[in-house]
């Protein structure tokens, strides 16, 4: 079989209803060779003779969908060079738009004996490795529109796809923890219901486990072990002869977008599952292992590994930064998702050793037309030296805040000396993200997400519990500024299981009612428990996946999330696009866009603030001082709002502030109790078990006393 010369761009293999044109990038090899398999997985080898730019290309007539493929690459094999070519091993197409099989961990698959590790190993890898796809690129998205959902109205929901629909009763099994199973009506209403404006998907790039799990029966569950860039991960698809998987992936953007809800993919750019020096040659290594890796300078043989997980990418090599941007824009214009969130951010930003705000990454999104108008979200920390990047990220990124969870895990807990960053905290965190030019919503407000406790066990365990990981229950964070309410664990203590009750309320009503971006971790609303285990990176089973009968006996937690959310979204006091400036907004005004008070209700002094002891606080939202206007010009003006925080042990009475904030005050919301009394834009009630409209609240007047229950919120809508 002779190719013809074919194309050295795109990179990849692209159908043409013809034929398919390959092409992949080598700056080391001497010899490439395209390796095609059939049904019986006999291998056919075409040599690639054309080579331009380092691009090794070849258009094939008559190849089609469903064609499995791979590369061998010939050239040196020099480790302590940093070179490992090696011709024995099929390697992946780096750009591979699907990609099948499973990987089965043999000797052949890595480059030295085990033996001996300086002997090298000629065993083919082929039997044993995935295989990349050819896909048929052409899919119908009908009338399909971006949601383009701003920030300030985002609540965004992070969610594994297996482990959302794996047990739900109401979905067909053969969909159960798969693309088609998320897009799935009951599941759309679900999210519709619960005020979610998009959906964060855990890693759903493909990836395989690291050989240490499988040794051990366990598999990587979360998926940051990624080995295609471009491939939709096939476990999770209902279907993947002939890369169905892709149709599947865009059915599913396509529904959700749909119902309104964006989808971000959270994506591992920092490190592959080609591990240190002792690990596989599956692709990136075998084919340019120094262009793509970073390695250590004066010992080329390893990996400089900021990630903890044995190497990191080269986003300082062109043709590593073309991969991701690439892939990028590829998600983006072919898969239709709305953004993205970067695991372990600061590594991409490493030009050197430092952490480099201005690298050339963050320079290539900066000015990409497509890429820059999406949502970027960075985890902003990585575990190398001076990884921990809270608040440095260019004004065009948002931020994971760890600076927020931790903050509010300690005031609800009850910790001393954290009522000053609390009140920063809950009102967009201006110290981080002021200077540069950034708004609140560049602050994504969590308590909890899939790496660490669950809602349920941060209520519910003092330490972690681990062993079903099988590592003595030495790994996950030893940090969690958890508080079991007095008891580890499960418990039939009725004072105690009220007592979390109120607690998951008080942390989900403070993400609804702080400035800047909600994000939920899935299954926190109907109390989802891991049982302990905050680091559930390798459990696909039940103790990582959601369980929709306990869902069930949740029930009027999810009422209680979805009624305060559907207050954010109806008040835009609690998502402003401004910070607050503790002044009026307009020449005239008396009143303050916010103010601070202590229970007595007179106004917070600086004394006030730096004791260590208080743990209670008000604060006054002014509603006419958004210091906005909407698409008109208009000044935009909202409901004034008073939020009583208590995270003492005892009840505490409080004294409405009077002297011009409000003549009355309806309690909308009191985690104590549960209940909720708001109301849509547009009038629609919504499903809380006990969501009535506000004039059917309790109400206060100005300089009244309000009894505020232990560790426990109140927000008091002004209704004259």
């Amino acid at each position: 079989m002779q190719p013809w010369p074919g194309q050295a761009y795109p990179l990849g293999a692209s159908y043409d209803g013809a034929g398919t044109n390959f092409a992949v990038f080598s700056n080391v090899a001497t010899k490439v060779e395209l390796c095609l398999f059939d049904e019986e997985g006999a291998e056919t080898r075409v040599r690639l003779h054309e080579v331009d730019g380092f691009v090794w290309h070849g258009y094939l007539p008559g190849i089609a969908p469903g064609q499995r493929y791979g590369y061998r690459v010939h050239g040196p094999y020099e480790p302590e060079n940093g070179l490992r070519c090696n011709s024995s091993k099929l390697l992946l197409d780096p750009y591979a738009k699907a990609i099948d099989g499973d990987l089965e961990w043999h000797e052949a698959l890595f480059g030295y004996r085990f033996d001996d590790h300086a002997e090298f190993n000629d065993l083919d890898s082929a039997p044993y490795v995935p295989k990349s796809v050819v896909i048929n690129p052409f899919f119908d998205w009908a009338d399909d529109r971006a949601p383009r959902t701003p920030y300030h109205r985002s609540v965004i929901y992070e969610a594994h796809v297996r482990g959302m629909t794996i047990n739900h009763p109401d979905i067909p099994m053969a969909l159960r923890g798969t693309y088609a199973g998320l897009a799935h009506p009951v599941m759309i209403d679900y999210l519709t219901r619960l005020g979610v404006t998009a959906v964060e998907l855990m890693p759903v790039h493909q990836f395989i486990p690291e050989h240490s799990l499988v040794e051990r029966g366990l598999t990587n569950y979360w998926g940051y072990n990624t080995i295609g860039y471009f491939a939709p991960h096939d476990a999770y698809a209902a279907q993947t002869t002939q890369g169905n998987q892709v149709q599947e992936f865009k059915a599913m953007v396509r529904s959700l977008h749909q119902a309104g809800i964006e989808v971000i993919l959270d994506v591992v750019y920092n490190h592959t599952a080609e591990g240190n020096h002792l690990g596989p040659t599956l692709g990136l290594r075998g084919i340019d292992n120094t262009a793509y890796y970073r390695l250590v300078e004066d010992d080329q043989q390893y990996y400089m590994d900021y990630t903890g997980t044995g190497n990191s990418l080269n986003a300082r090599d062109p043709h590593t930064l073309q991969l991701i941007m690439d892939s990028l824009r590829y998600w983006v214009t072919e898969m239709h998702v709305d953004g993205f969130r970067f695991d372990l951010a600061s590594t991409l930003a490493r030009e050197f050793y430092d952490v480099d705000r201005l690298s050339a990454f963050f320079d290539i999104v900066q000015q990409d037309p497509i890429i820059s108008q999406t949502k970027l979200i960075a985890e902003p920390w990585d575990v190398g030296p001076g990884g921990y990047q809270v608040g440095n990220f260019p004004p065009l990124w948002t931020e994971w805040n760890g600076k927020y969870r931790d903050t509010v895990r300690d005031f609800w807990r009850g910790e001393p000396a954290t009522l000053g960053e609390f009140a920063s905290r809950i009102t967009g965190s201006s110290d981080l993200y002021q200077d540069d030019g950034r708004r609140p919503f560049a602050s994504i407000n969590f308590v909890t997400a899939h790496d660490g406790f669950t809602l349920t066990d941060l209520v519910s365990y003092n330490e972690r519990h681990n062993e079903d990981n099988g590592e003595d229950n030495n790994d996950g964070h030893s940090d969690n500024r958890s508080w079991n309410c007095g008891v580890e664990g499960p418990t039939d203590d009725e004072a105690v299981n009220s007592l979390r009750q109120r607690q998951l309320r008080n942390f989900i009503a403070t993400l609804a009612v702080s400035q800047g971006v909600p994000m939920l971790s899935h299954g926190d609303e109907v109390g989802r428990t891991q049982n302990g285990n905050n680091n559930a990176y390798c459990q696909n089973n039940e103790i990582s996946w959601v369980d929709w009968k306990r869902a069930q006996e949740h029930s009027d937690l999810y009422a209680f999330t979805s009624s305060v959310m559907e207050l954010r979204h109806a008040h835009p006091v609690f998502r402003r696009r401004r910070f607050f400036r503790g002044r009026p907004i307009r020449r005239g005004d008396e009143l303050r866009d916010i103010a601070w008070f202590t229970p007595s209700g007179r106004e917070m002094t600086d004394e006030d603030w730096e004791s260590g002891f208080g743990r209670c606080i008000i604060a006054f939202l002014n509603g006419e001082g958004l210091s906005d206007r909407d698409e008109r010009g208009e000044w935009v003006t909202d409901d004034s709002f008073l939020l009583c925080f208590n995270a003492h042990d005892g009840e505490i009475e409080v004294t409405v502030p009077d002297g011009g904030y409000g003549e009355e005050w309806a309690v909308v919301v009191d985690t104590a109790t549960g209940e909720v009394h708001s109301r849509t834009d547009n009038g629609v009630l919504g499903i809380g078990q006990q969501h009535t409209r506000p004039e059917e609240a309790r109400t206060v007047l100005g300089g009244a006393r309000l009894t505020v229950a232990d560790r426990s919120l109140v927000v008091l809508q002004r209704t004259r």
